[in-house]
């Protein structure tokens, strides 16, 4: 079971030292850079404020605000694909490579091509995809998943890249980081130019405009957009915003909460494939839109807030879980407290329920969303929903019925020896894992209410 998986995976990077030097040491830069960023924001919850409502209200009316974006964007000879699941997505993505006689696709760094595995797809095809994001690739090289919603690699070290280089590339080992960053553009110039297709996500979809808006800091994005005849973008429904002028609010809120960067480096919008008289830009331009489990939140309105999330990585920068047990432990696509809130309604509560209650519920998460998600309430819920569909597992069923019938019979704990209860609690803590590095809890040879009529 993954909950059984996720618990070994836990134990093991929780005590893993070296992996927390390098969490600390880089989340220590990103808190930095964040803490500066801010600075720089006369009124910042009055933004986040202005940005949770928004993203509020387009959620209200999605279906209008997704044709509307549908209209404006195949009035300058795109076109959009609705992909309610992975498969329909997939099976697309499959039909615009097979009839280009696709060999190399250039994919920039995108969570939602992640979430559909993208990648593998292409590779069970006989089509390269090459991530062209410096992060992306180093992990992909290295046969990982991406570690951090905004940085990728973030639980490698400089030595670390190196050595995955060396192996997989064939490098002379250097400790220097611009020599590094070198051989990994030296190695994706040819293939921006070689590749047929070019596939992005989107962080925005912009519903007037019928555009794209992608934020980056290396460019990769552009590149892979305009070198190719083809351009893909696989985007989540709850993307959209109602119109390019709103940007002057999400792009600093997106790269301050995620970087500390008062803006990211490029920041594009796609409007569609090349017009008459334009002199680059793909031939083609394709959107697909995705739901892939995203109307479930929709349809719940006590949890529908979670769709406002912008992707900015924040939640996950100052999670005291994710910073003791690191990204990969989760096995999901989105980790950290927005994973734990929205994978089991993209994915399967039952699979996924485990990592609601992976969080100590502390509410940092929700302090520093830039769009005011609830995240700790939200994990509450998804708890609450996981116990009421009987997804907890026998020993605490027993437990908590134990609780509660001796609670409603206090007599009871009077009755019943100490001896007795501490192998009751010592079964308990087992199951929880509580003995393996704590001493064991004791309970008191006579209850409190014993001791308190004795002593009057």
């Amino acid at each position: 079971m993954k909950a059984d998986q996720f618990l070994i995976d836990a134990d093991k990077k929780a005590f893993d030292l070296e992996h927390r030097r390098k969490i600390r040491f880089n989340i220590g830069k990103y808190d930095a850079a964040v803490t500066l960023g801010m600075q720089h924001y006369a009124n910042h919850d009055l933004a986040r404020a202005r940005g949770a409502y928004l993203k509020a209200q387009v959620l209200e009316k999605l279906d209008e605000y997704l044709l509307q974006f549908e209209a404006a964007f195949t009035a300058r000879g795109g076109r959009v694909v609705w992909a309610n699941t992975t498969e329909e997505a997939l099976a697309e993505i499959g039909r615009l490579t097979e009839a280009r006689h696709t060999r190399t696709v250039v994919k920039a760094k995108s969570m939602t091509t992640e979430e559909i595995h993208v990648n593998q797809y292409l590779k069970s095809r006989g089509v390269e995809s090459v991530e062209t994001d410096l992060g992306e690739y180093i992990v992909q090289l290295n046969g990982e998943r991406p570690y951090h919603i905004v940085t990728p690699a973030m639980h490698l070290s400089k030595a670390d890249i190196n050595n995955i280089f060396v192996k997989h590339l064939g490098t002379e080992s250097t400790d220097d980081a611009q020599a590094l960053v070198l051989t990994a553009r030296h190695l994706l110039r040819d293939k921006y130019t070689a590749a047929e297709v070019g596939i992005t996500g989107g962080n925005f979809l912009l519903a007037k405009e019928g555009a794209v808006a992608v934020t980056e800091n290396e460019g990769n994005a552009r590149l892979s957009a305009t070198f190719p005849g083809l351009h893909i973008a696989v985007v989540g429904i709850e993307k959209i915003i109602p119109q390019l002028t709103d940007l002057d609010l999400f792009w600093p809120l997106l790269s301050t909460s995620g970087t500390g960067q008062q803006v990211t480096v490029y920041n594009t919008v796609y409007f569609g494939p090349r017009q008459p008289g334009e002199t680059d830009g793909p031939t083609e331009m394709v959107v697909i839109l995705l739901d892939n489990g995203r109307t479930n939140l929709l349809a719940r309105p006590d949890r529908r807030e979670a769709l406002r999330c912008i992707r900015c990585g924040a939640c996950l920068n100052v999670c005291p879980v994710y910073k003791n047990i690191g990204g990969h432990t989760y096995e999901t696509t989105y980790s950290g407290p927005i994973g734990s809130v929205i994978s089991p309604h993209l994915s399967g509560l039952k699979e996924h329920q485990h990592l609601s209650f992976a969080s100590s519920l502390c509410g940092a998460c929700t302090s520093v969303c830039p769009v005011r998600i609830n995240l700790h309430n939200l994990l509450l819920l998804n708890r609450q929903e996981s116990v009421s569909e009987g997804h907890n597992n026998a020993t605490e069923k027993v437990a908590i019925g134990l609780w509660r019938w001796s609670m409603r019979h206090r007599w009871a704990l009077d009755v019943l020896p100490g001896r007795l209860k501490d192998f009751s609690l010592g079964y308990l803590l087992d199951q929880a894992g509580w003995r393996k590095r704590r001493e064991s809890l004791k309970v008191a040879d006579k209850s409190f209410r014993e001791l308190w009529q004795a002593s009057h």
